[in-house]
């Protein structure tokens, strides 16, 4: 079996660079709303009550249509869906420039959402056709990276409204997406399919159906322990990340927007760096052995929780920052090799629908951590302990990805 003739390497690298930029304007867009939240309110009015409805909608419609979108991903041409998906996100962008109620707003929010939720399966999925093993982790590590800069740099949406207007935000990144579509359509290809050399049969390639590929996903215990994996990881993130910037109000007197600056500031800075180092040492360790990527996972989780126990316990401003710096560098590891992972769990063909579960699974542990979190603050319980559950809730993790069961990797994919 031979491929046509490219360059596969820099091809694989490319994917990554031309993927970077559409996970930082995922990110970006759906995070400029919360930033503009006193932009908006005062255009539109509506209760708080409301504008938090604006999110619920975008994590409904997402987390909802994910396996569905990974579904697609798998059956038809990925690159094609991550385009299309990128155009619909970005004219929905552009669209809430010209909302004028709560409805038009809840409209667009959520046709944010399900133009969204086909990114992350297909673009994952997508990078692991073109990455063969040994830098699967370290390719999707700075494609996430994108997803940590986006998220840091969603300020800009308040500060850019504050100079001229809420609508021109959405507007103006609502046409660099679109644009952005234009180039991906050209440049982002499929990874081209075998060539059977001549004499040489040609297998026929099934169709998938989405029952098949849930039942096949679901009967493979790896997998469901990857699942709890990945939700005990949303609830120990949200029990740390959610309370921090409260906590260092609390506790060191800071302002509200200073809080949020340092908390954000030392986790994403610390995130981005351990991203790309935890898909890294990934690649590495699975060079000699197949749990590699467990491993550099399990230290990961384990080692970000001196770091949370640090930073609850410590009350001391330069250990907290320590503390944050340590969670914040090693608590990435087990995402930059999540993907590369499932590879060696499940059916390669249903990848983007693993991920598109996983997505789903994610989101719904979000919004129950967001409730949850909401009621444990009204009873007045101490946010030192809602970070050493968290710890608690780390060393779950640990245990979890430990028990996963990995295939090895099979010659053709190294």
């Amino acid at each position: 079996m031979s491929l046509p003739e490219h360059n596969p390497i820099r091809q694989a690298w490319l994917m990554v660079a031309l993927l970077w930029i559409a996970a930082f304007l995922n990110y970006l867009d759906r995070m400029i709303l919360i930033t503009m939240r006193s932009s908006i309110k005062e255009a539109i009015p509506m209760t708080d009550a409301q504008f938090g409805l604006l999110t619920t909608v975008f994590l409904v419609a997402y987390g909802m249509l994910s396996p569905f979108g990974g579904f697609f991903a798998d059956r038809y041409n990925r690159s094609r869906i991550i385009v299309f998906s990128l155009f619909g996100w970005s004219a929905a962008t552009w669209l809430t420039s010209h909302a004028s109620t709560i409805n038009e707003v809840l409209f667009y929010r959520g046709l944010l959402g399900v133009c969204q939720a086909a990114y992350f399966p297909a673009a994952a999925a997508l990078l692991m056709d073109y990455h063969r093993d040994k830098t699967r982790s370290l390719a999707n590590g700075i494609h996430l990276s994108g997803v940590m800069v986006g998220s840091g740099l969603g300020g800009l949406g308040g500060w850019i409204a504050d100079q001229a207007h809420w609508t021109f935000v959405f507007q103006l990144f609502g046409v660099i997406g679109i644009l952005y579509a234009g180039v991906l359509f050209f440049l982002l290809k499929d990874r081209p399919r075998e060539i059977a050399a001549p004499g040489e049969p040609v297998d026929a390639v099934p169709v998938l159906r989405l029952g098949q590929t849930l039942v096949d996903i679901f009967s493979r215990p790896a997998y469901l322990l990857a699942l709890m994996f990945w939700g005990m990881l949303g609830v120990a993130s949200w029990s740390f990340i959610g309370w921090l910037p409260a906590y260092l109000q609390e506790q060191f007197h800071m302002s509200q927007g200073r809080a949020g600056l340092t908390a954000l500031g030392y986790i994403y800075s610390a995130s981005l760096i351990g991203m790309v180092a935890g898909g890294y040492f990934a690649d590495r360790w699975t060079r000699t052995n197949p749990r590699g990527r467990i491993y550099v996972g399990v230290i990961g989780v384990l080692v970000a929780i001196p770091g949370v126990l640090l930073v609850g316990n410590s009350g001391l401003l330069p250990l907290v920052l320590l503390g944050m710096v340590i969670y914040g560098f090693t608590r990435p590891f087990p995402d930059a090799s999540m993907t590369p992972l499932l590879c060696q769990i499940i059916d390669r063909r249903h990848l983007a629908t693993g991920v598109g579960v996983l997505n789903m699974f994610a989101v719904m542990v979000g919004g129950a951590s967001i409730y949850i979190g909401g009621v444990v603050r009204d009873a007045q319980i101490n946010i030192t302990t809602m970070f050493n559950f968290g710890a608690l809730s780390l060393l779950i993790c640990g245990v979890l990805l430990w028990a996963i069961k990995p295939r090895p990797i099979p010659p053709t994919e190294t």
